[in-house]
């Protein structure tokens, strides 16, 4: 392989097919071309679903849910995972492209949501429009500014230099992966969350030769403990808010319980990237990285609480890992063709050189760091935040016992934050690297234009997965799998991990499977007299571990990656590692729940 060749000698090149290049081949534009009938036929279901809409009366009194359609726990949860089993089916099995596999999927939600579970047809439409519309903002853009931001950088040459002084850090492939991947990753999940690290990790590791299905998949592998408090924290803030238990002590408990998994993370992600054998020969770079990570992540937690976790325990990780490369580097250096190389050391770049290299980075981190700060975010949401109430569905869907203690009324509330989205400061922040690369307003327009036109399949898979997540919770379908699991009796906490994994794999966020299982997770716990921040908690850390078999994540690393069509390839490449994961958290949970000092020690 000459070109990884080249990525591991001192005069770096980008790869052959740099993403978004213009003029260069694009697997997406291809995707659907010459299929005129797969237009015609969406056309003639969106035409009946609004006729139909239109005749159906408005709703006046709540609709109740109800979660044993089919009079038998098991077959009930059978029906209501069939959307997720044509999903995957299509995607892993079939090999179909995932704007098609998706819609599929959303298809099936819809039939199952209105003839099996009785959710009135203008309801069901209403939360499929309403997930399509989170799908597109804030989720796609999130995903498009990263990618616009990237193509800029590209177009103007930086990229290369910024490859070239990644390789001065480490001319190692497996410890680029790390660096990049789990320390890098960890950051942009704690200052942004929703697909950031994927996508720009994904690019990064492409840039440094990887090839873009294997980049995707290890950006993918490496983006799961720091989950549970990416974006400032949020997943925990949203658990307190549906189960009222103690933010800091639910931020304490899930840190103890991920922490032994920021261990393993950085062994397991070299060793399905490079062998057991080239992991072990790194031993000491990957525990320095897990170790400083995890070390930290329980400190803060126990000492601050959930909002800075992942942004100071992955600067510090960061830091550590670059100066301990100082001191230690490995037996052989192996580039990314897994191929032994001399360790030739680059000469350093100019001082300006350099400057203008990482100024759009710089640029990028001080945005998406001050979006990030609630005082700053909370201040733009005072004049430019619009929320949106659903007509029909907001207040007018009941969650009902034993999905939650009482009868409660769903919020369907479109939160449009313009100005304070994290995809606005990620958009301002390329707008002025841009600017800064002497970029001026016509190839701005350009790389804006190439981008979109990249991720327009995006955008139609990213909005039908949402809508699906959002039928499964306003019908009840995802109660339903809930509450299957929650009748495992004495193998509760290990299955009651996995309702975590289900919801982050069906929604593609851990905020959203701590909100619809939160609840459920608490009052099942008081039931079995296990400690409901335990089990709270767990719902977050099992769901990091489905965050890389999720859908609308797997999406986004191929869209960054250039590979949109592989949805399949990546899904098979991870899902092993995926399940493993969570079952070793599910058995870790179940430990800290029948071992008594465990339990004591985790819940102080």
């Amino acid at each position: 392989m000459d070109q990884t060749h080249e990525a591991a000698t001192p005069g770096p090149v980008l790869t052959e097919e740099p993403a978004f290049t213009p003029g260069g081949h694009h697997e997406p534009q291809s995707a659907g071309r010459g299929n005129p009938l797969s237009f015609l036929i969406t056309a003639v279901v969106l035409i009946a679903i609004a006729i139909i809409y239109r005749q159906s009366p408005p709703i006046i009194t709540p609709w109740l849910q109800g979660y044993d359609p089919l009079g038998s726990w098991f077959f009930s949860a059978v029906l209501a995972g069939l959307p997720l089993i044509v999903l995957l089916i299509a995607m892993a099995g079939l090999r179909i492209k995932g704007h098609i596999a998706a819609l599929a999927g959303l298809g099936t939600a819809f039939v199952v949501a209105v003839l099996a579970y009785h959710m009135p047809f203008r309801q069901a439409t209403l939360a499929t429009g309403y997930g399509a519309a989170y799908g597109l903002f804030p989720i796609c853009w999130i995903v498009f500014p990263v990618l616009f931001m990237y193509q800029l950088v590209t177009t103007t040459g930086r990229f290369e230099l910024l490859q070239r002084c990644l390789l001065g850090v480490t001319s190692d492939s497996r410890l680029q992966l790390v660096l990049i991947a789990f320390c890098f990753g960890a950051f942009f999940e704690g200052a942004a969350g929703f697909g950031t690290p994927v996508a720009v990790c994904g690019t990064l590791l492409i840039g440094l030769g990887f090839a873009p299905l294997e980049a995707a998949s290890l950006a993918l592998l490496a983006n799961t403990a720091p989950v549970a408090f990416g974006a400032l924290g949020i997943p925990i803030i949203a658990l307190h808010g549906v189960t009222g238990l103690d933010t800091l002590l639910l931020g304490r408990v899930a840190a103890r319980i991920i922490a032994p998994f920021c261990f393993i993370v950085p062994f397991w992600l070299t060793w399905a990237y490079a062998g057991f054998g080239a992991m072990v020969e790194v031993w000491p770079a990957l525990l320095v990285a897990g170790g400083i990570y995890g070390t930290s992540l329980v400190l803060i937690a126990t000492l601050h609480g959930p909002w800075l976790v992942d942004v100071l325990s992955a600067s510090l990780s960061i830091i550590c890992l670059i100066l301990f490369f100082r001191v230690w580097k490995p037996r052989r250096i192996l580039n990314v063709a897994l191929q032994p190389i001399p360790d030739r050391a680059l000469p350093p770049l100019e001082q300006g050189v350099l400057f203008r290299t990482t100024l759009p980075w710089i640029i990028f981190m001080t945005c998406i760091i001050l979006w990030g700060i609630p005082r700053f975010s909370s201040w733009l949401d005072t004049f430019s935040t619009f929320p949106i109430h659903v007509s029909g569905l907001d207040h007018l869907v009941m969650r009902m016992p034993p999905a939650t203690p009482k009868p409660e009324a769903e919020a369907a509330v479109f939160n449009l934050n313009l100005l304070s989205a994290t995809g606005t400061g990620i958009f301002i922040a390329a707008i002025l690297a841009g600017f800064s690369m002497n970029l001026g307003l016509r190839g701005l327009y350009k790389c804006f234009v190439d981008t979109l036109i990249m991720i327009r399949y995006t955008l139609i898979t990213v909005a039908a997965l949402m809508a699906l997540g959002y039928i499964a919770r306003y019908s009840g379908m995802d109660a339903t799998l809930g509450l299957a699991f929650a009748r495992t009796g004495i193998f509760y906490p290990f299955f009651g991990t996995l309702i975590g994994w289900i919801g982050t794999a069906s929604t593609g966020s851990d905020t959203s499977s701590n909100v619809l299982f939160g609840s459920l997770q608490k009052l099942t716990a008081q039931q079995l007299n296990l400690s409901p921040y335990l089990m709270s908690a767990s719902n977050s850390a099992g769901g990091v571990m489905g965050k890389m078999v999720a859908p609308q994540s797997i999406v986004v690393a191929t869209t960054a990656t250039e590979t949109y069509g592989s949805e399949g390839n990546i899904l098979r490449r991870v899902l092993l590692h995926s399940i493993a994961l969570a079952c070793l958290v599910g058995l870790f949970v179940s430990l800290l729940a029948y071992w008594p000092p465990l339990t004591r020690f985790v819940l102080r």
